[in-house]
């Protein structure tokens, strides 16, 4: 792990490490953001045993959204983001939700073989990129998935439960803000009511209600509708692990997710920004500024 407050010298890709916290020098409000998918760590090992290049492994990747959020730490939020990519590990899974029909051996019994993740080939160890492209060429042995997991996606939640529980003793209360981005074509292996006729600019999941106060899921909806974006409710992303696991209104810890549209910041096919990157940015950057200015009652 890198603590981007402390140590500055080399990047936490540089290191070979799973994750990086950019703290503020003081937390002075009781949010968290995260990003989960937006790691760029792509290994030549990874590379190897693809049948994919690395510009079709992209397509799963949350592109740029560390640097949409990268004000959380000015406003006096942490940031905490992955490093290696979603293609390689997906954190926002249960730790051991895995396709059986990847691996080589049999499956230890703990481990969770069935899913609407898992059949959409989205699993802990993904099967797929985005674009329904499969990624390995050949299966894969668990005790290689098993040493990725502990490696990569338990330090990651490690360092997420240390940020709720020091954010709760604190302040009371703990919002996390799970951050994401969305192909502006949805994918035809999540099966959903989405009318990609009808694109939403941002999608915020809330768990339909279960994982986070109406009063923040009416604020961030309101805030983003007021810039003239288009705003769903849970459909088709209602929040993953992340969400679902740490979002307990009733013990004041409360977890949102936000998917923006990758249209608005960025050229798909060419992982660059694009002119609306910068006006994006700025919206988020006013949305953490008036989160933390806001009183949201638990």
């Amino acid at each position: 792990m890198v603590d981007s407050a402390t140590n500055k010298k080399n990047t936490a890709s540089e290191l070979n490490l799973p994750i990086e916290i950019i703290r503020p020098k003081i937390q002075t409000i009781p949010f968290i953001f995260t990003s989960p998918h937006s790691g760029t760590n792509y290994t030549n090992d990874f590379i190897k045993t693809s049948a994919l290049d690395a510009s079709y492994l992209r397509k799963s990747e949350d592109s740029f959204i560390d640097n949409l959020y990268d004000h959380a730490p000015r406003s006096g939020a942490p940031l905490l983001k992955a490093i290696y990519p979603r293609a390689y590990i997906d954190v926002n899974r249960e730790a051991y939700e895995l396709d059986p029909t990847m691996f080589e051996d049999i499956l230890p019994d703990f481990v969770i073989t069935a899913s609407p993740r898992i059949s959409a080939g989205l699993g802990t160890i993904p099967r797929i990129v985005s674009s329904d492209y499969e990624i390995y060429s050949t299966k894969l042995r668990f005790k290689d998935a098993e040493e990725r997991i502990n490696k990569y996606y338990f330090p990651y939640h490690t360092a997420l439960k240390n940020l709720i529980s020091n954010t709760k003793d604190k302040f009371n209360q703990c919002f996390l803000i799970d951050c994401h981005s969305m192909p502006s074509k949805v994918s035809k292996s999540l099966n959903s009511g989405y009318n990609n006729n009808n694109k939403a600019d941002i999608i915020i999941g809330d768990q339909f209600g279960k994982s986070c106060s109406n009063q923040l899921t009416d604020f961030i909806q309101d805030y983003f509708e007021n810039e003239g974006l288009i705003v769903y409710r849970n459909d088709p992303y209602a929040g993953g692990f992340t969400t679902r696991h740490y979002g307990v209104p009733k013990l004041k810890v409360h977890a949102i997710q936000i998917e923006i549209n990758r249209a608005l910041y960025m050229h798909e096919s060419l992982f660059t920004r694009s002119k609306g990157f910068k006006k994006l940015k700025t919206i988020i950057s006013n949305l953490i500024n008036s989160l933390s200015k806001e009183i949201f009652n638990t």
